[in-house]
């Protein structure tokens, strides 16, 4: 059965390229694109992996991490962490929030598909 990824991003050519790619390697994509009931959709949809941009309408990805990460549900669940902002305070904000993996825009193909195999299946490990 082949891995479930959300992910969270409003911006649509980055939605488009993510998605593609991920389908392309053979898992199943959905997407979703406002911050204020993303925390709602992840529970509901029970994704393998959280791809999460950081500056989203409604709530920022730093919340929905948050709200996650003290959630028992959703507390192990890998979550690659993408911002246009790639200052060194955004990344430890990330870190202490408990991301998995923070990637920054612009990124190529190779670095996004390393990513998501490395969290789906070295550190997700999930049934």
């Amino acid at each position: 059965m082949s891995k479930r990824v959300l992910l969270v991003e409003d911006e649509l050519n980055i939605v488009e390229a993510i998605r593609f790619l991920l389908t392309r390697e053979g898992w199943q994509v959905d997407t979703h694109s406002d911050g204020a009931d993303a925390v709602e959709v992840i529970r509901a949809r029970k994704p393998d992996l959280v791809v999460l941009d950081v500056m989203l309408p409604g709530k920022s990805g730093f919340d929905i991490l948050e709200e996650l990460r003290s959630n028992a549900q959703t507390a192990d669940l890998p979550v690659l962490m993408l911002t246009a902002r790639g200052q060194s305070r955004d990344r430890e904000m990330a870190e202490k929030a408990g991301v998995s993996r923070f990637m920054t825009k612009p990124f190529s193909n190779t670095e996004v598909l390393t990513a998501v195999r490395d969290l789906l299946y070295v550190h997700g490990q999930r049934s």
